[in-house]
């Protein structure tokens, strides 16, 4: 187990855009088995939620109050899961509309665990192809396996196929030495050092 001063602070981005959401599911999954490693204070961001307060923004100084809290909690992330349906063979428009927001240097040197969900495994690739491509411009570590899953993975709302859980639990015990580094390398910032007093 992965220990630490402080719980990791773990954000998840689901690029959803209904509820339930296979995304969001696959999310929360994978929140779960980093958390049976490491002391986390997970978040879960369901883009599809934020749609209406996203959707007429040009700018970041557009958002209102709640959208600008959920980028802000992701750019001070210990790690990030993120996971999209894939849509023309891409991401969603919202996932990345979103992350066009995010400040281009708030992300450097964030572990970033990689997860797609589509109709077939025709679409796997989208995590090399597109999701890899998008995060290696902030400069992020994007975590060695990614995590893809097809509509047949789900059933009752949950992750079902014994393949995936097992390909979700290697891609975190493939990530927790770099959990591990990146933690203990962080800087701290002023309000944990306050809090710390």
């Amino acid at each position: 187990m992965l220990s630490t001063t402080r719980p990791l602070r773990i954000v998840a981005v689901s690029g959803g855009l209904q509820r339930p959401s296979r995304a969001a599911t696959l999310c929360e999954h994978l929140l779960e088995l980093i958390g049976e490693h490491a002391p986390s204070d997970p978040h879960l961001i369901e883009l599809g939620q934020l749609a209406p307060q996203l959707a007429g923004a040009l700018w970041r100084s557009q958002l209102p109050d709640a959208a600008e809290r959920e980028l802000a909690a992701v750019e001070r992330a210990d790690v990030l899961v993120v996971a999209t349906p894939v849509y023309r063979g891409s991401y969603t428009g919202l996932f990345k509309h979103f992350f066009d927001f995010i400040d281009q240097d708030a992300l450097v040197d964030t572990p970033i665990l990689l997860a797609a969900t589509g109709g077939s495994e025709r679409h796997a690739l989208v995590i090399d192809h597109q999701l890899r491509p998008l995060f290696s411009f902030f400069q992020a570590r994007t975590l060695p396996l990614g995590v893809y899953a097809t509509d047949r993975d789900f059933v009752d709302g949950r992750v079902h196929n014994e393949a995936l859980i097992q390909r979700a639990r290697l891609a975190v015990q493939r990530a927790m030495p770099l959990l591990a580094l990146s933690h203990r390398t962080a800087p701290i910032t002023a309000i944990e050092a306050t809090e710390a007093l």
